[in-house]
């Protein structure tokens, strides 16, 4: 008996360790209204179940700027940035002047048309008229609000700017005491906050002038400038506008083999991530990466592409 009772304690000890060697990861988000929440909570999902060893857990927060910032203090481990801001981040440019941060590509999963969503009856017919009109740019601290105040910045654009999250704004414009905002979109969609505002309030979309679309694609190289064809919403015209990718970063103290499995779970995917993403049915996510990354690849997702027989451009090449 006490052979057994012994035997027993040490077959204890011995899977002790073992379980400890699961690894909770917590993934930063964006707004629990966006649609991008919703692919973050099936990514996680996904990765808690073909990534063995591996546990993690979606967080709210205010997108890309807030990610990163939480990045660097360590309170998530990997998130959701865009395109442009990564760059700028990377090589402590913009926001981040002089204060370059510690962050690899993992992959990138849609482009990100800017929306400039307007009441109907606001009144506001261009770009040009909003001047003094209450107008949200974007998340606080989101990649969006960073990257509209830069946009208008080069346009010589103005407005009076309300700060708040996509749930507040919404609400503002809902009651006419917010003109209108920016928001991502989804794919060439109108994103679901935006569909939330068109059920009770008539919407109107303001695109760019093909002189304020040669401007930026002058000025600002780190964004695109796309045509969104008619239907992003029913009634939505044709428009011009300007976007970056969104995909999913982390800093260097991810592991080799962590980074791996979790962008292989997520590459090897054909389902789940449609289906929490609609505009995703049918993408690649290998081209969208090469397509739009802006940053080296982390050496973990860069061996996942190698294994694949993908060459890596310059700048997706992992650093040290």
């Amino acid at each position: 008996m006490k052979r057994f009772i012994y035997a027993l304690m040490g077959a204890t000890l011995l899977a002790a360790p073992l379980a400890a060697q699961e690894k909770d990861l917590l993934i930063g988000s964006t707004s629990a209204s966006s649609s991008h929440y919703g692919y973050f909570v099936a990514v996680g999902q996904l990765i808690n179940e073909k990534a063995e060893g591996l546990r993690t857990s979606v967080v709210e927060t205010g997108a890309t700027m807030d990610n990163i910032r939480r990045m660097e203090r360590g309170q998530v481990d990997l998130g959701l940035v865009t395109t442009n801001v990564a760059q700028h981040a990377v090589a402590g440019t913009g926001e981040f002047d002089g204060k370059p941060q510690d962050l690899k590509l993992l992959w990138v999963y849609t482009g990100a048309p800017q929306n400039v969503v307007m009441r109907a009856d606001s009144g506001v017919k261009s770009l040009n008229d909003l001047a003094k009109v209450r107008f949200n740019p974007g998340i606080k601290g989101s990649a969006t609000e960073a990257t509209t105040e830069a946009v208008f910045s080069t346009l010589g654009l103005t407005a009076d700017y309300v700060r708040g999250s996509t749930t507040d704004v919404v609400d503002m414009i809902k009651d006419n005491r917010v003109a209108g905002y920016v928001k991502s979109g989804s794919g060439e969609k109108l994103d679901s906050s935006t569909m939330d505002i068109a059920t009770s309030t008539d919407i109107t979309i303001l695109g760019l002038t093909p002189e304020q679309a040669d401007l930026l694609r002058t000025k600002m190289p780190d964004i695109s400038v796309v045509d969104i064809p008619e239907g992003a919403a029913d009634g939505v015209p044709a428009y011009t506008t300007w976007s970056f990718g969104v995909g999913v970063a982390a800093p260097s103290s991810i592991d080799e083999e962590t980074a791996y499995q979790i962008v292989k779970a997520v590459m090897e995917d054909t389902e789940a991530q449609a289906n929490a993403m609609a505009s995703l049915k049918g993408a690649n996510l290998a081209d969208m990466t090469l397509q739009f990354g802006t940053i080296p690849l982390h050496p973990g997702a860069a061996r996942w592409f190698e294994e694949q027989g993908i060459t890596l451009p310059a700048k997706l090449q992992p650093t040290e």
